[in-house]
């Protein structure tokens, strides 16, 4: 018999469903949202948030989705850097869920979302992996199922600017989707 078993006026179907991963990771407690809010840039400033693993974290930070939305005033950029220390002071988001929320007590995410606003200077170090230019009022939004990994000390840097009028002024925010798997998971079969 193929995909299942017939008994009687019973089918017996298989355990066995295929899943998104995020849905699977966020069964297990490991998925987890978030954003930065009220960034601000322009007049000569930048503005950035990022994902970044801590250095003895454990574990393995796989970024799913992250989206750029509601900048407003000027034409924009986005870049996308791997590992780059960011200029300015970062601050922990405190906007930051669990994205299963029947599990008691809720789990906490390991990675830190963080950011800052009217920063001067770029980021050094690293890698600028890719760069997005979008329209004010423009959503920017990009699925990575996972395939961007950073171990414990890596980050992913999303850096804002407004290059094409460096004089306007600018708001917005940044929003990740992410999971978290131990290292030591990770390695065994």
């Amino acid at each position: 018999m193929d995909q299942y078993s017939c008994r009687y006026d019973t089918c017996i179907l298989p355990k066995k469903a295929d899943i998104p991963i995020e849905l699977y990771k966020s069964l297990q407690g490991k998925y987890f949202i978030g954003y930065a809010d009220n960034l601000s840039f322009g007049n000569n400033t930048s503005a950035w948030a990022r994902l970044y693993n801590p250095s003895r974290s454990q574990v393995n930070l796989y970024v799913n989705v992250w989206t750029v939305t509601d900048i407003s005033e000027a034409p924009y950029r986005a870049q996308f850097w791997f590992n780059a220390t960011p200029p300015g002071t970062p601050m922990d988001s405190y906007l930051v869920t669990p994205t299963n929320t029947a599990i008691i007590p809720l789990p906490e995410p390991i990675i830190k979302l963080q950011y800052a606003s009217n920063v001067e200077g770029d980021p050094t170090g690293g890698v600028k992996a890719f760069v997005r230019r979008a329209q004010p009022e423009t959503t920017l939004v990009e699925s990575e199922n996972g395939k961007l990994i950073f171990p414990p000390g890596g980050s992913l840097l999303i850096f804002l600017s407004t290059p094409e009028s460096p004089t306007s002024s600018a708001s917005g925010r940044i929003a990740f989707g992410w999971w978290e798997e131990s290292i030591y998971d990770a390695c065994i079969g």
